[in-house]
């Protein structure tokens, strides 16, 4: 891959491990945000895992040091001249997204690939922003993005098969493997199905079948999860799950997806899951302990 420079637009958990992956392979990531200090944020919290893996032998200080050599910290969407890269990570808001891709048409080559991180908003109207859309396409990684070997690629209508190709690649490079829909569909392959299973365990807990440690031992132990599904919302976070529910609702009218009232109550209490300490579970607590909802 002639790929030295990327750049990551959002440093929240996606786009700050994005980075972190693209700096862990070789490429130089900048990472930009609205503010400078969320930014520094997401470096500050690679270094905490970076070093953790050095306490138990994993890795040394020295390829630390040379991985977050290669992160780069931003603001200025001007940034974007230079860079071999585009993967934008900022909120599921279809508006912002396209706003976003519409500077960076005017910027950046044009034989870089625009790449967008979203799992709910149309990749198709994100690239009608833009003046050469075939080169727009849909490269969900998923969380955490340095551990899980899935990138869903998925192709706007506009999107050209060379761009699909350079998409399919990268995610290869990158030491990931890529899967790649046959055309676009809300929220990929991945995230629909497991967005409903999700939004079911969310409904159970709300009806008072069974507390949130006893829903996520049932299908851990029952399905064979690795991680029960309300601890996966946790990870996750509740507003971005919330997002992406919210979308699938109005965009497919399926029952499945409509989003609970909890966990708009949770939204609105602050209670993202591990980000901000509760959610579902209660991080203070060491083990976690379910909260009172």
């Amino acid at each position: 891959m002639a790929i030295k420079k990327g750049l990551v637009l959002g440093a929240g958990t996606m786009g700050g491990g994005i980075a972190q992956l693209l700096a862990q392979s070789g490429i130089v990531a900048v990472l930009m945000d609205v503010k400078e200090e969320f930014a520094k944020n997401a470096v500050t919290k690679i270094k905490k895992g970076l070093m953790s893996r050095v306490e138990k032998g994993k890795m040394t200080e020295a390829e630390v040091a040379d991985i977050l050599s290669r992160i780069i910290v931003a603001t200025d969407i001007e940034v974007a001249a230079d860079c071999d890269l585009i993967i934008e990570a900022v909120l599921e808001d279809v508006k912002l997204k396209q706003e976003l891709f519409a500077k960076l048409d005017k910027i950046v080559r044009k034989d870089v690939i625009l790449a967008t991180n979203t799992t709910a908003c149309s990749i198709s109207e994100i690239a009608s922003a833009v003046g050469n859309p075939e080169r727009v396409i849909g490269m969900h990684f998923f969380n955490p993005p340095v551990v899980m070997k899935l990138v869903e690629i998925m192709p706007a209508l506009q999107t050209s098969p060379e761009t699909v190709a350079k998409a399919r690649a990268l995610a290869e490079f990158l030491g990931k493997e890529p899967v790649v829909t046959l055309k676009e569909g809300i929220a990929g392959i991945a995230s629909r199905v497991l967005a409903a299973l999700l939004n079911e365990a969310v409904w159970v807990l709300e009806e008072g079948l069974g507390t949130a440690a006893d829903i996520d031992k049932a299908l851990k132990l029952g399905a064979n999860q690795p991680m029960g599904p309300l601890e996966l919302i946790d990870l996750i976070g509740i507003d971005i799950h919330l997002a992406k529910t919210e979308t699938l609702y109005s965009k497919l009218g399926d029952a499945r997806y409509r989003p609970c009232y909890l966990l708009k109550k949770m939204a609105a209490a602050g209670y993202l899951g591990r980000k901000t300490g509760k959610g579902f579970y209660d991080y203070s607590q060491s083990p976690p302990v379910p909260t009172r909802l």
